[in-house]
């Protein structure tokens, strides 16, 4: 007996994605087609600030560590990240919040309480120490994605890269305010894992302006995070200011010069 091909067979693709859509509404999250490479995350863990700032649509993600919530007046606590993680992955593909604890196997229990929340979505972050690697290494193990933080040597992009962890996080600022030249570490650590195959992405942190993110973003490097004031900084043009204004009042007039 001759079986009839699968209807699925004779759907376009467009046609299949509007139906899984329809079938699993929240499951798929929406990445801009033309994003490329690009991610940019918010630095802080302010929730006025995500409201304000992250349905501009141009964050990939939000990155918290202890420090931030501490400014934020948020409990360093597993319970109350799962609840950040909830209202940021509204807006974003990714969270990314830091685990704690004196030993590997702290950081490790740690961080797999923290990920249980969505382990394809909530990225770990450790430090890149001796400690935080072991932790790094047993967390990667067991299926979770990790960001080594508190990053100031590109020769700690060896440990990244031989690592495999997705992410590392070299502070530019504090990496300059400490007599190195914080641009040309980032730039030499982006040139590390480029040279060695790596898919590590260098996540350059403590930025103080948005002329660095466009100057190290033209050579080459594509993932950042930084605070509110640099990310109001980004949209700071008055003649593009003044020239929607322009728009606004010729769309008023209704198309005429009258």
């Amino acid at each position: 007996m001759k079986v009839a091909p699968a209807r699925i067979n004779h759907l376009s693709i467009a046609a299949l994605a509007t139906l899984l859509l329809h079938i699993f509404p929240l499951s798929l999250s929406f990445t801009p087609p033309h994003r490329g490479g690009c991610r940019l995350f918010l630095d802080t863990a302010d929730t006025n600030e995500w409201d304000a700032l992250l349905p501009r649509g141009m964050f990939y993600g939000v990155t918290t560590n202890p420090t931030l919530l501490e400014r934020a007046n948020e409990p360093c606590t597993v319970e109350n990240l799962h609840k950040l993680a909830s209202t940021a992955l509204q807006y974003t593909d990714e969270f990314m919040c830091q685990s704690w604890g004196a030993t590997a196997d702290d950081l490790f229990q740690t961080g797999m309480a923290i990920s249980e929340y969505d382990r394809e979505r909530v990225v770990i972050k450790v430090p890149v120490t001796a400690t935080g690697a072991e932790a790094a290494s047993k967390l990667t193990k067991a299926g979770v994605r990790i960001c080594f933080t508190a990053c100031y040597n590109k020769k700690q992009a060896l440990i990244a890269a031989s690592s495999g962890v997705e992410y590392i996080a070299p502070y530019l600022g504090r990496i300059t305010d400490n007599g190195k030249d914080g641009y040309d570490e980032c730039r030499q650590m982006q040139n590390i894992v480029d040279g060695l195959g790596s898919g590590t992405r260098i996540l350059v942190a403590s930025l103080r302006d948005a002329d660095t993110i466009a100057k190290l973003a033209m050579e080459g490097l594509d993932t950042f995070t930084f605070n509110p004031d640099v990310a109001r900084e980004i949209f700071d043009e008055p003649l593009t200011d003044n020239a929607a204004e322009e728009f606004e009042e010729a769309a008023a007039r209704g198309g005429t010069s009258d």
